[in-house]
């Protein structure tokens, strides 16, 4: 569902942070809005209610140049709580990637799965299915977070995930990056970027590294970070 026109070389790309109610979604905006140059990004527009939670959404605009394309994206949180079920629809639409944030406390178990379902069934009403979607453990410094050998994968063993403290910044461009990885992947397979534009996926990374503090990660987006099931 990309925003691509080749005849201007401008690639938009929208990219959402979805999970529980206080997993650490806007947190994880908040950190990355702090690891971009001024120059690259927009306003990060949150409104929350008095108990900090998203009312609606959360949007960070951010936007680079590689080579001679002009790359914008759009990145979204959605609101958690349950009465938000259609704005979180709403967000999802024309959707390139996801990120999962779910809550590392094993009181919260029960309200990861609903999220996920909830995310699944929005994909699949959209027409999403195919989209790529990283799974983030937040909050890995809880004295009682949950193992990632115990840790939901969702459905799938062999599930990746990423884990992050998001308020101290930890692990937030891991996530970010292992999304941009995935993400360029399937839009370059669906309308074929790197032919039509004469960029690499290497280029597309390496210019988003310049400018999200993103150095340290140029070995491999998140590669280390990722978990594989035990």
């Amino acid at each position: 569902m990309a925003q691509v026109d080749f005849h201007e070389r401008q690639l938009t790309l929208k990219l959402v942070y979805y999970g529980p109610p206080l997993s650490g979604k806007t947190t994880n905006l908040r950190a990355l809005h702090g690891r971009v140059d001024q120059l690259n990004r927009g306003r990060l527009m949150t409104l929350d209610t008095r108990d900090d939670r998203t009312l609606f959404f959360d949007l960070l605009p951010l936007f680079f140049r590689a080579g001679s394309v002009s790359i914008r994206l759009k990145v979204y949180t959605v609101p958690g709580q349950p009465m938000h079920e259609w704005t979180r629809r709403i967000v999802l639409q024309r959707a390139d990637g996801v990120v999962f944030v779910a809550d590392s406390s094993p009181t919260v178990a029960a309200a990861n799965r609903e999220a996920w379902d909830g995310l699944a069934r929005h994909l699949s009403a959209l027409r999403l299915d195919h989209i790529p979607v990283v799974c983030q453990y937040n909050k890995r410094d809880l004295p009682d977070a949950v193992s990632l050998a115990d840790a939901d994968r969702f459905g799938d063993p062999n599930r990746p995930l990423l884990e992050a403290q998001a308020v101290s910044g930890n692990g937030v461009l891991e996530t970010f990056f292992a999304l941009l990885e995935r993400t360029w992947d399937v839009v370059d397979a669906d309308v074929r970027l790197a032919e039509r534009f004469g960029i690499t996926r290497n280029d597309f990374l390496a210019a988003m590294r310049t400018h999200v503090g993103g150095e340290m990660l140029a070995g491999g987006a998140g590669a280390g970070a990722l978990s594989s099931a035990s």
